[in-house]
């Protein structure tokens, strides 16, 4: 089936995608923090994740790590989010043949660190965009916020034709770690990696890099009594994540309703999707969606990969996936995509898109 874009559908310009810290193997991470525990180890080693990015804290001369307080974290994370997601910032304004003066709006979301003024207000300082920029920042969304905040993007420049919107999205995931011998802390530290990811969103018709996809419609589904399936407490005076082992199987029995809902709208079905960009939220979760939507290992292949080379990087995992598929240069005009993320609430996003 064709969809042809009305004059008002704002594009995916372009995306750029940044890391932060140093580069680790899943043995890197156990041996630093002298984790011997079997059962641990065989949580980090069954995975699926390859390496991450992560800023760990330093080791004594004992060669045991320092701890870090919650102060110290909270100061990481307002550090690191701004380096990697300024750099994600530039690659994307580089790419997109643009200066930070043309931005008119930047939504910011980030869940692991609490700032006022928020992050839009360091970019906008720090990347000189201009005193008048509309700025949003989303805390709190977790995993689902990159889509979100895509939306509110999207909106503002239906609003404003005219208009260039920027979105971010920055985790510092190892400003979260909590060491101790749970398992659900082994799952949660096994999983999580440090990125940023920008996208430029217009409806103008800007030179670009790669195929631009047209957003044409979102969907959004909470899955009723689930609040505390994926969440953020506190543990030892620190703020940490949880996730309940059920989530993949959670996920898997209510992801039809949102992507049927969004497709139902343009009488397609999943067999229409040509691309599938959906959070890299772990190879439990991705095997449950596969099922539950009857899409192939080849149709997740770049939320797969970047799982593999990135681990989970919450709300800015879909973008990086989303990178992949355009570096590949397999897309024809007139395909379908769907972008897919999930998280707290727990609450499935979704994206319908055309090439």
């Amino acid at each position: 089936m064709k969809c042809t874009p009305d004059h008002n559908t704002s594009g995916l310009i372009s995306v750029a995608t940044a890391t932060s810290g140093d580069q680790y193997t899943q043995s890197d991470i156990l041996n630093h923090f002298n984790i011997t525990d079997k059962k641990i180890n065989k949580i980090f080693h069954h995975s699926h994740i390859k390496t991450r990015y992560l800023t760990l804290p330093e080791k004594n001369k004992d060669q045991k790590f320092i701890p870090e307080s919650q102060e110290e974290l909270l100061e990481k994370h307002k550090k690191t989010a701004i380096t990697a997601g300024r750099l994600a910032i530039q690659r994307v304004l580089q790419k997109s043949d643009l200066c930070s003066k043309d931005i008119d709006y930047i939504a910011v979301c980030s869940t692991t660190g609490l700032l006022s003024p928020g992050l839009t207000a360091y970019f906008t300082e720090s990347l000189s965009l201009r005193a008048d920029i509309h700025r949003l920042d989303v805390v709190g969304m977790g995993c689902h916020a990159g889509l979100n905040t895509m939306q509110s993007v999207s909106d503002f420049c239906a609003l404003h034709p005219d208009a260039v919107g920027l979105l971010v999205c920055v985790e510092i995931c190892s400003a979260m770690y909590v060491i101790d011998d749970t398992m659900n802390t082994a799952v949660v530290n096994s999983l999580f990696g440090d990125g940023a990811a920008a996208t430029i969103i217009s409806q103008k018709t800007l030179p670009p890099v790669a195929p631009v996809a047209k957003l044409l419609a979102f969907s959004s589904y909470m899955i009723p009594q689930t609040l505390s399936a994926m969440k953020i407490r506190l543990q030892d005076n620190k703020f940490c994540f949880y996730l309940d082992k059920d989530i993949p199987y959670v996920i898997g029995n209510h992801v039809k309703k949102p992507i049927d809902q969004l497709l139902s709208r343009f009488a397609l079905k999943t067999r229409d999707i040509h691309h599938w960009v959906i959070h890299s939220g772990g190879k439990k979760v991705i095997d449950a969606i596969k099922y539950a939507l009857n899409i192939s290992e080849y149709d997740v292949r770049h939320t797969v990969s970047a799982l593999q080379d990135y681990g989970n990087i919450s709300s800015g995992s879909f973008l990086f996936s989303y990178e992949r598929l355009l570096q590949e240069k397999l897309i024809q005009r007139g395909e379908f995509m769907v972008m897919m993320t999930m998280g707290p609430g727990a609450t499935i996003e979704c994206c319908l898109g055309v090439f």
